[in-house]
């Protein structure tokens, strides 16, 4: 027993570490970032002598970064608009985009499959805290819960990131109740 606790608590650390350095590699492309100023301009291209395509007037709004040059990232945004914003436009606060069909509410859970604690409409703007599996730990107004990965543009289907490396201990105790 002794030995399986020790190789579990190895395998817990081996874990978060190769998160934690999967997380620090932040010059990975294609990343999510988020605009950092209430008015931001994408230009058509990688300088401020070309016009400006168009202009985000908010704060948060998350772009994929999909090209770099110099002190510019090329972006994309979930409307497919394309073009470049000059890196200190840009934070690498994760924030999301919420994507339903037909005007439906994306359901915000307790925890991944638990009880039904909100609902949020279509593209309204929320806050990604951490993402495993299928799942986001996401914050909205007075709501902070969970919502299925494919209901959230501005993030990747199979990236998981800020879990700390107790979560697979939380994962079983969610099974377990």
């Amino acid at each position: 027993m002794k030995t399986i606790v020790s190789l579990l608590l190895i395998f817990l650390i081996f874990f978060n570490l190769s998160i934690t350095a999967e997380e620090n590699i932040n010059h990975k492309i294609p990343r999510f970032v988020s605009t950092k100023f209430n008015e931001s301009n994408l230009r058509i291209g990688a300088s401020i002598d070309y016009p400006i395509k168009l202009t985000y007037f908010v704060e948060n709004f998350p772009l994929k970064i999909i090209g770099e040059y110099e002190l510019w990232r090329e972006v994309v945004d979930i409307d497919g608009n394309q073009g470049w914003m000059k890196k200190n436009l840009l934070k690498n606060k994760r924030y999301g985009i919420i994507k339903t069909t037909h005007n439906q509410k994306a359901q915000i859970y307790n925890k991944p499959k638990g009880s039904i604690i909100g609902k949020i409409g279509n593209r309204n703007i929320v806050k990604i805290n951490k993402c495993f599996d299928l799942w986001c730990c996401i914050s909205f107004d007075k709501y902070k819960g969970w919502i299925n990965k494919t209901n959230i543009w501005g993030v990747n289907k199979n990236e998981n990131f800020n879990m700390p490396f107790y979560q697979l201990i939380i994962n079983l105790y969610w099974k377990i109740i």
